[in-house]
C-alpha cells in the first residue's frame, strides 16, 4: 500500500515515514502544500495523511482541490487543530478521517485501516481477485487453480496495479508512476522487463489471463478466450 505523507514537522514527518515504512508501507512524503498537491494529482496512493497547517497552501486548501478534480483517495488530515469546528470543517471538505496531534501510532495505523477498508478496492486480508488468479499483497503469492508461485516486490507491486483497475488500458506512464513511484528516474526499458516477467508468472500458473500490449499506451489485463 502507498502512502502520502505531507507533514511539515521534520521530525515527526522523518518518525512516521520511518515507522510506517516499517510495517510494510510504500511511504512518499513531502513538506508543503504545493507539494503535497502535486504529489496527489498523479492519483497512485491508497491514503494521504494531510497536515491541515502547511506552507505555500493549506491542507484544507489541497483537500478541497483533489476533491474538485474528482481525486477520490482517502484522506486523513492530521493535526493540532482539534475543536468540533475544526473537525467538522475538515470533514465537510472530503475529509475520510481527523487525527488530532499529537496521536498514538497504532491509532493511526488503526485509522489508515479504517479508511482503506471502505474502498472498494482494498480488502481485509489483501487478497485481490480476477477470473482465475488470485493475489496475496502481504506474501506476494500468485495463486490459480492450485497452482502458486511467488512474486518479487516489483512483479506484485505491477499486478496489483492491474487488479485494482480491472478491465482497463494502463498507461505506461501511470504504470512507473504507481510503482517505482514520481521521484524515481526508472527507464521505460525497466517496464517492459517486468512485464516481460509478469507473462511469464502468469503463464507459470496456468492462468487465463494475458497481459496484452496497447501499442503506444500501455498494457490491458485480459482473460484469454478459447
Amino acid at each position: 500500500m502507498r502512502i502520502l505523507l505531507a507533514e511539515d514537522d521534520e521530525n515527526l514527518n522523518k518518525s512516521l515515514t520511518k515507522r510506517l515504512a516499517a510495517r510494510g508501507f510504500d511511504v512518499d512524503s513531502c513538506s508543503d502544500g504545493d507539494e503535497a498537491l502535486y504529489y496527489a494529482e498523479q492519483n497512485i496512493h491508497d491514503v494521504i495523511l494531510l497536515d491541515r497547517m502547511l506552507p505555500h497552501m493549506d491542507g484544507t486548501k489541497v483537500l478541497q482541490k483533489l476533491r474538485a478534480e474528482n481525486i477520490a483517495v482517502p484522506v486523513i488530515i492530521i493535526t493540532a487543530l482539534g475543536t468540533l469546528g475544526d473537525k467538522v470543517t475538515g470533514l465537510n471538505l472530503g475529509a475520510d478521517d481527523y487525527l488530532v496531534k499529537p496521536f498514538e501510532f497504532e491509532e493511526l495505523i488503526a485509522r489508515i485501516q479504517c479508511v482503506t477498508r471502505r474502498s472498494l478496492t482494498i480488502n481485509m486480508t489483501n487478497t485481490l481477485e480476477l477470473a482465475d488468479i488470485s493475489y496475496n499483497a502481504d506474501s506476494n503469492v500468485l495463486s490459480c487453480n492450485g497452482e502458486s508461485c511467488s512474486l518479487s516486490n516489483r512483479e506484485g507491486a505491477l499486478l496489483e496495479v492491474f487488479l485494482r483497475s480491472p478491465n482497463q488500458t494502463i498507461p505506461r506512464g501511470t504504470l512507473l508512476l504507481k510503482v517505482w513511484g514520481p521521484d524515481s528516474d526508472v527507464e521505460e526499458g525497466n517496464l517492459d522487463n517486468y512485464i516481460h516477467f509478469l507473462r511469464r508468472r502468469l503463464k507459470n500458473v496456468g492462468s487465463s489471463l494475458e497481459l496484452r500490449t496497447v501499442r503506444g499506451i500501455g498494457y490491458f489485463l485480459e482473460a484469454r478466450t478459447t
